[in-house]
């Protein structure tokens, strides 16, 4: 039972580098999702006060005026497949392709969001609990400088792994809102799109 003991101890001990080199990795990653969440939201502020009222008040006639209001060169996920919709013959299947297309790439947008949700805590509980087991052995030993370092990888792992956590729900919150705002609008904008192509036929 001893050798058992010493061989979880050992197994455990050994993954602490990983789990610490993956808690910083994913940190940076989800500081670098938070700057590209912010870049985001200034695009999507700036195209909704360019498309929102022409959309909310689209008529089959102003198809032309909306196409007119895009950039040249799509700056978000929804100008682009917006261009893309209007830029092909105004059918129903077409615009489901579209649209199945705009949610898969959406999804994969907020996936990895929702991996750092999850992984986050797992990476800061792993941390924690792994360093917690020589602390309590510099406590029975006597050993206070060496509990005291353990006792830091502890709250920080923790932290660490916390922090990561919210960046993740928090983005993917926000883009999940966006992203369902945005298939409502390709599904109207195809719509009111296909009447105009009935009308010109």
């Amino acid at each position: 039972m001893e050798i058992i003991s010493k061989g979880l101890f050992g197994i455990a001990n050994s993954l602490l580098i990983p789990d610490v080199i993956l808690l910083i990795l994913f940190f940076i990653r989800a500081l670098i999702m938070l700057g590209g969440t912010y870049s985001q939201f200034m695009i999507r502020r700036k195209n909704s006060q360019l498309l929102d009222d022409t959309i909310k008040e689209l008529r089959p006639e102003g198809i032309s005026h909306l196409r007119s209001l895009l950039p040249e060169k799509p700056n978000a996920l929804f100008t682009k497949y917006l261009s893309d919709l209007l830029s092909h013959p105004a059918t129903e299947e077409y615009a489901d392709f579209i649209i199945s297309h705009y949610e898969t790439e959406a999804a994969k947008d907020v996936n990895l969001s929702r991996l750092l949700t999850k992984l986050g805590p797992v990476l800061g509980l792993i941390g924690t609990l792994i360093s917690m087991s020589p602390a309590l052995v510099g406590l029975s030993t006597g050993d206070i400088s060496g509990m005291a370092y353990n006792m830091q990888v502890v709250f920080s792992a923790t932290v660490v792994g916390l922090v990561i956590s919210a960046v993740g729900l928090f983005t993917q919150q926000l883009k999940a809102r966006w992203y369902a705002k945005d298939v409502n609008r390709l599904d109207y904008v195809s719509r009111i799109y296909q009447q105009n192509h009935e009308k010109e036929a």
